[in-house]
């Protein structure tokens, strides 16, 4: 019999990346499902869809990821990214459902100098980071059974995301300019899922909460430079301070994750970032 997992957020770039991979865990049946098909700020329609199936995992990808526009949109960012997280670990304690939910560096406000592990005091400084915290808490109020999985700089082929919108830049113009004093971690996503994916297939039960990332760190400007280089692309990249590049949200000036922890009990070798860049 196979394992039943559902997997929200279908139509983002993790939820199409767990889509693509599918294919090779014959043993596990997704049923993937955007906001159109489950609305997870309904607690009933979630009770509802947890009735038609034997799920042993909920895999949730859905979350409102646009930083700036949360400031504009806190109700909606909170309903989706903390509310609708307190719906699905609810119902997962109901049905005896392991909840797998996908959070973010931003939770931290980016003062160290050094990786954040798990067991660092988290102090969002914008919309976004601090909806994805009240989530994060709603699950260990609710769950046993979880993985809190917090992760950086996402990206992949689908979708929108920072590798993309450099690409569409590059497009119409011959020179950009990119912040040059943020640092973090590039994440595949194709090894993110990788990993989520793992922890279903062996049925892993060394629950709590972990951060996974591409090993290594990087600024936004020198990681669009490795995106030009790796394509082959001439353009002219500037680099400016995060002060004469204004946004709507604050930004962590240094949001790199320790992953010791998820590397060790999991048994993982995580690839340095700068790996999918460098041409064979």
């Amino acid at each position: 019999m196979k394992t039943q997992v559902l997997v929200t957020g279908a139509n983002g770039q993790l939820g199409k990346t767990i889509k693509k991979m599918a294919s090779k865990h014959e043993d596990v049946e997704f049923v993937l499902v955007s906001k159109d098909q489950l609305d997870i700020t309904d607690e009933n329609s979630i009770n509802s869809f947890f009735e038609k199936y034997n799920f042993l995992y909920c895999v949730n990808c859905a979350a409102y990821t646009n930083v700036d526009q949360a400031e504009k949109n806190k109700n909606l960012a909170f309903q989706v990214n903390a509310y609708a997280v307190k719906n699905l670990a609810i119902s997962c304690k109901k049905y005896g459902v392991v909840l797998i939910h996908i959070s973010t560096d931003f939770v931290f406000e980016g003062t160290k100098n050094q990786p954040y592990s798990e067991e660092d005091i988290t102090n969002p400084i914008n919309t976004y980071g601090a909806s994805k915290l009240e989530g994060e808490n709603h699950i260990r109020e609710a769950l046993e059974k979880y993985f809190i999985i917090r992760t950086s700089w996402l990206y992949s082929e689908f979708g929108n995301n920072f590798v993309s919108t450099m690409l569409r830049l590059a497009e119409k113009n011959e020179e950009i300019s990119v912040v040059n004093d943020q640092f973090g971690c590039p994440t595949n996503a194709f090894d993110l899922a990788n990993v989520i994916l793992e922890i279903i297939s062996k049925k892993n039960s060394n629950f709590g909460l972990y951060h996974f990332s591409n090993t290594g760190k990087t600024s936004w400007y020198d990681f669009a430079k490795s995106i030009f280089q790796f394509n082959d692309i001439k353009i002219r990249v500037r680099a400016i301070p995060s002060d004469q590049y204004t946004t709507l949200a604050k930004r962590p000036r240094y949001s790199i994750l320790n992953t010791s922890k998820i590397e060790r009990i999991l048994n993982l070798e995580i690839k340095p970032w700068e790996e999918y860049f460098v041409k064979e």
